[in-house]
């Protein structure tokens, strides 16, 4: 085997998670190697928005700035948000969150996550260090505490004393490691539109909740906004067969007025949601990041912004570990990470379940209850400024390369 196929890390996903942990090691001293199947789409100004879209904390552009890469979002597309509305019912229950609250510019930014994804990638490019397989399938994958092989369609194998599943849901670093997972589907799917408005960029995300689930507005950039309609997977499916004249009036009939006239459903897809978590992170040669790790179901828009900091927290501690030659593959090392990680991303799954179990609920009591809760949300601001800080990522154990 040639010494060019022997890496310290073998990173299988290059998606905006896979690539984050490659740019956060990029001219260390470890060797790495990026998997991925696909490259993303070249980018042109003049293409429409991507279904695909993720809200990005300021912790996540931190990370991404820190690795080189928000200039290439911002060079590209992105829509700021600076406030976020909850509400249930006009009277009740309605919580407005603002930037300005708690002296910062923004809450976070939409982003498509094809645009994230090319400016990683440009800026894992710069790294000598790193080396990416694109596109690529994997045949095979041996792993063994410490010398794992990832055999390639194309007859290419490697060798690499961490393996990291940066591989999504289905991951089959995950799978080849014998880690299990504790999952459930939730009752609910989700389908996705990308619409034209009447009115120009907006700079607020709001999601109003109703017994068959929450309907949600996100901005993009332009007179362009992104919906998701939370249903059953039955009415989902209804939903997605209807001409796009009839999705038009079932979204006028359902959507509140706040989303304003729709000049033209552009696209549409759905997909089911699922909770998924890993029963462990770690074993003696292979980590899990992002989905890989954890799904999260996508109430409040965490799933990506998570996954970052999983990059960001695992980069953190192998640099550490490389600096003072330890293994990187070892328990001990990466044992650091899962501690860091797997409790605050257990915390943020339970959260997200918790109001998809509160806000399914139509009986009277519970209703009232939910209420009366976002109505003390707006009025008590230091809780209601905290909990900003803390979905923002400016609170809490964080990463260097989350923090300014």
């Amino acid at each position: 085997m040639s010494e060019s196929s022997q890496y310290d890390l073998i990173i299988v996903g290059g998606g905006m998670v896979g690539a984050t942990l490659a740019c956060a090691l990029g001219n260390s001293d470890l060797k790495i190697a990026v998997i991925d199947q696909q490259a993303p789409q070249p980018f042109s100004a003049d293409q429409p928005h991507d279904l695909r879209v993720s809200a990005l904390s300021v912790a996540s552009q931190r990370i991404l700035e820190n690795v080189g890469a928000w200039g290439g979002i911002a060079t590209r597309r992105s829509c700021p948000y600076r406030r976020m509305r909850v509400w249930e019912t006009e009277s009740q229950g309605d919580t407005l969150f603002e930037s300005g609250d708690i002296d910062e510019p923004v809450l976070g930014h939409i982003v498509e996550n094809r645009i994230t994804q090319l400016a990683l990638w440009e800026s894992m490019s710069q790294f000598d260090n790193v080396t990416l397989y694109c596109p690529a399938r994997i045949q095979s994958i041996d792993y063994q505490a410490g010398c794992s092989q990832v055999a390639l369609e194309n007859g290419e194998s490697l060798t690499g004393k961490l393996l990291v599943g940066a591989d999504g849901g289905q991951s089959r670093v995950r799978q080849a490691a014998g880690i299990g997972i504790h999952s459930w589907e939730y009752k609910q799917h989700a389908l996705v539109a990308y619409v034209e408005t009447e009115y120009p960029q907006q700079d607020i995300t709001w999601q109003k909740f109703v017994p068959s689930g929450p309907l949600a507005f996100l901005p993009l950039t332009g007179n362009y906004g992104s919906l998701v309609w939370y249903n059953t997977p039955s009415e989902v499916k209804r939903l997605l067969a209807l001409k796009d004249e009839n999705f038009s009036q079932e979204l006028f009939a359902e959507f509140p007025r706040e989303l304003g006239e729709l000049n033209r459903i552009i696209s549409r897809a759905s997909f089911p949601l699922r909770r998924q978590h890993a029963l462990e992170y770690v074993k003696q040669g292979v980590a899990l990041v992002g989905d890989a790790a954890h799904m999260i179901h996508p109430l409040a828009g965490q799933g990506v912004n998570i996954g970052l900091l999983d990059a960001a927290a695992l980069a953190e501690v192998l640099a550490e570990a490389a600096r003072e030659h330890q293994d990187v593959a070892s328990l001990s090392v990466l044992t650091k990470f899962q501690q860091q990680r797997r409790k605050h991303n257990l915390a943020m799954m339970t959260t997200m379940d918790l109001f998809y179990r509160v806000f399914g609920d139509d009986k009277l009591p519970t209703k009232l209850i939910r209420n009366l809760g976002l109505g003390l949300a707006q009025r008590l601001t230091p809780a209601k400024n905290k909990a900003m800080r803390f979905a923002m990522g400016l609170e809490g154990p964080l990463p260097q390369l989350a923090k300014r």
